[in-house]
């Protein structure tokens, strides 16, 4: 089943749909923010929340119920909170739709649709969660709203394939040096962004950086950055700033040329510049974070590669008890 086939199967059973809930953890609940951003400024009949699995279920919102869509992601299938919030979905009546990595796997467990991707270099960004999320979310406001961007959104996601493969190896060389040398000088680092992409600012700092370089950091949404932040800007303060193509770039343009003045330690990474302002302008600002997930992939491989840390070493994550 795709995309498309899952968001008429919701519609069937639940007739309307009122409310869609996203729920996982850590990379994977990163992957649902961009379709639960795509929703909320589209549709006029769904409203949209997203949760980290165990506040989910630690306080479950009140319309959680038969008219409720919850999509749930866990890349190794096993994520236990993730499955107890499946579980509840699914006690309160909603469709429930869960995605896995791991076919057989203990949310892929005949108790609901689950829809398992292949996570390889070569998979598509359509074949990804946090394309798949997006084409689903765009099934259903096609359905139920009448939405007319769904191939927008397609070509869109088409086109980030040729657009991350140009990409990487020109952010490798423009920014992986420089990335690499402020690491070397700075113990910490702040990371910038905002609109849907701030979820791969989120991503950068506690994925990439924290949790596969111990690379302590810190992440700061561009819009709040002058609502206390900035205090802290100065020079030897490191601030790396993702800098997007869709409509919050003013808002990340704002904070860019505040930090340019005051801080001497400032790295930008502009989507517009490797590619993405040639995505159709309706659908960019939801793709821009799936651009920026590869450019973090990328420039941890370069921080890794250069202080002999690999990306899949840990210290605590599955190895002792917590």
């Amino acid at each position: 089943m795709d995309a498309k086939d899952f968001a008429r199967q919701a519609l069937g059973e639940k007739g309307t749909v009122s409310q869609v809930y996203w729920v996982a953890c850590g990379g994977s609940v990163i992957d649902l923010y961009p379709a639960h951003c795509l929703v909320n400024a589209t549709s006029k009949s769904i409203v949209s929340g997203i949760y980290t699995a165990a506040e989910f279920n630690a306080f479950a919102p009140a319309q959680l119920g038969p008219h409720s869509v919850v999509v749930t992601c866990s890349h190794s299938g096993g994520t236990p909170e993730t499955i107890a919030a499946t579980r509840l979905a699914k006690e309160r009546g909603a469709y429930v739709l869960a995605m896995t990595n791991r076919a057989g796997s203990k949310i892929d467990n005949g108790e609901w649709p689950c829809w398992v991707y292949e996570w390889e270099d070569d998979t598509p960004q359509a074949a990804r969660p946090a394309g798949f999320s997006l084409a689903f979310a765009a099934e259903l406001m096609a359905a139920q709203d009448g939405y007319d961007g769904g191939e927008a959104l397609a070509r869109g996601l088409a086109q980030l394939d040729s657009i991350i493969a140009a990409a990487k190896p020109r952010v490798a060389a423009d920014l992986g040096p420089r990335f690499v040398e402020l690491c070397r000088q700075h113990d910490f680092l702040y990371v910038l962004g905002s609109g849907p992409t701030f979820c791969q600012t989120y991503g950068f700092a506690i994925c990439s950086l924290m949790e596969m370089q111990w690379q302590n950091c810190s992440y700061v949404n561009s819009a709040e950055y002058f609502h206390g932040p900035f205090e802290c800007t100065e020079d030897g303060v490191f601030y790396f700033l993702q800098k997007g193509a869709g409509a919050n770039r003013a808002i990340d343009e704002r904070a860019e040329r505040f930090l340019k003045t005051h801080t001497d330690d400032l790295m930008v990474l502009d989507s517009a510049a490797y590619g993405m302002a040639d995505v159709d302008e309706s659908v960019r600002t939801y793709l821009d974070p799936i651009f920026f997930y590869e450019m973090n992939v990328t420039l941890r491989g370069e921080r890794g590669k250069a202080f002999d840390h690999d990306p899949d070493v840990r210290r605590y994550m599955g190895v002792v008890e917590y």
